[in-house]
């Protein structure tokens, strides 16, 4: 069959390689179908172009696939209504992890005709047999699909035990010489990055994520590794962004993968996303060694009573002992903190602020943002239960307009008083940020003038 894959555009000036729709693309290359690759994100279309395309071509598939999100919801009913207004409509397929959870909304707003729930390989292709052969969906797993102006949702299907038997993302499809131009911390002007997974899921349930995969199973240390060398030979990868969920699952699959990364001698820097209680200073010297430049952690909060509501696992004994492991190994961290959980008020607001304003190491402008039960996380099925939210339109339609506005407010401070106090906690890190920006450039201008810097290569903004 000929499919199309829409990498829709979300309005960045460089945008992360889509790994899902690599993935996707690969095992549809696998059995055998031809995939085509539409580019919104690298052109910026605006989607009467991508009608335009599909009245000039015709597929009988075409895929798009969204995270949960403001932005992403109202660009999938753009390019919904695009697809639909094209005269040549192929089957209409949506999928991740906006979709998944909520299918019969998505699919009747979007009017696509199949939605793939969760992880979606070995279901795509046993959707299409049933597509090319003429069969009811009825018996492949993990679908919804649309009957009529019924939603019919399959049984969940379980997930895929041995993800090295997935192919590769299908990365000759794509622009790699646009994707891997994205900068990342630490990254040189020399560098070419691209994220890769060295597993999927995670072994911790906070109560704000929307992950559905129950547990984490990791890649092989081969399978990675063969992946990075692909990666350096065919397109001159020299940072690897993993985009795990969570790459130090464990202290001994931490320390295993950095030392299967120093025998092949691979020299690349890395990124992760890390735990701050396996943040140890064995392991993050073998991070270090092996070219690990920045860990992102998820801090959340810097109260432990608030850790405790969000199901966290952490305490704030392990992040301030992580953090300081973290930067003494010589690892830029990544902090991320946001506000509103259950049980929050001004003062564990400002415990994060002054947290940040700490261990500010400059790498990265950091401000706070409110806390999002998206759907298919446990804090959007309390909002619910609790009368806060009616349900999935009520949050998409009304609810949710922006990353950085309240879309639940679990706190007893009134949503004036919750603004307020953001505004007051983020002005403070942007004085903090660009007084170091300020500091960092004047010292530059010193260097240049009265130390003859002869290596300086003119007044820039990054």
């Amino acid at each position: 069959m000929k499919i199309l894959l829409v990498v829709y555009d979300n309005d960045s000036y460089m945008h992360w390689f889509p790994l899902g729709l690599g993935y996707i693309g690969a095992i549809l290359l696998k059995y055998g179908h031809d995939v085509v690759i539409y580019n919104q994100d690298m052109h910026h279309y605006h989607e009467e172009h991508l009608t335009d395309f599909l009245n000039k071509n015709k597929f009988d598939i075409v895929g798009v696939s969204v995270i949960a999100g403001y932005y992403q919801y109202r660009k999938l009913l753009k390019i919904s209504s695009a697809i639909n207004k094209s005269k040549n409509r192929p089957i209409y397929i949506i999928g991740g992890h906006g979709p998944s959870p909520e299918p019969e909304f998505f699919l009747k707003k979007t009017k696509a005709d199949f939605a793939v729930l969760g992880e979606g390989e070995i279901t795509i292709i046993e959707l299409l047999e049933a597509i090319s052969s003429k069969k009811s969906p009825s018996g492949v797993k993990g679908i919804a699909y649309r009957e009529g102006e019924n939603v019919i949702i399959n049984e969940k299907r379980g997930l895929i035990k041995d993800i090295d038997s997935i192919p590769f993302p299908a990365y000759r499809l794509f622009p790699m010489e646009y994707y891997r131009l994205i900068r990342l911390p630490h990254s040189t002007n020399k560098d070419f990055a691209i994220p890769l997974l060295s597993g999927r899921g995670c072994v911790f349930k906070c109560n704000f994520c929307y992950r559905l995969d129950e547990g984490f199973r990791p890649r092989s240390n081969e399978s990675i590794i063969e992946e990075i060398k692909l990666l350096k030979k065919d397109y001159g990868i020299t940072y690897i962004a993993f985009a795990d969920e969570l790459l130090m699952s464990s202290v001994k699959r931490t320390f295993n993968l950095c030392e299967a990364l120093l025998k092949d001698d691979l020299n690349i820097k890395w990124s992760c996303n890390g735990r701050l209680n396996y943040a140890q200073p064995d392991v993050l010297k073998v991070m270090k060694k092996s070219g690990c430049v920045f860990i992102n952690y998820g801090i959340e909060a810097m109260d432990d009573q608030i850790l405790k509501n969000m199901n966290k696992i952490l305490t704030t004994e392990q992040i301030i002992k992580g953090i300081e492991a973290t930067l003494a190994a010589g690892i830029s961290p990544g902090f991320n903190i946001i506000f509103g959980n259950i049980g929050e008020n001004a003062e564990t607001l400002n415990k994060g602020v002054e947290f940040l304003l700490k261990y500010d190491d400059g790498a990265q402008l950091r401000t706070i943002r409110p806390v999002t039960p998206y759907p298919g996380s446990p804090l959007y099925y309390y909002a619910i239960k609790e009368g806060l939210l009616k349900d999935c339109e009520d949050f998409y339609e009304n609810k949710h307009i922006n990353s950085d506005l309240l879309a639940i407010n679990f706190t007893d401070m009134s949503d004036h008083e919750f603004h307020k106090a953001l505004l007051k906690a983020n002005t403070r890190l942007l004085e903090n940020y660009f007084c170091k920006k300020k500091q960092m450039m004047v010292e530059e201008t010193e260097n240049l003038y009265l130390k003859k810097n002869s290596g300086f290569r003119g007044f820039r903004q990054d």
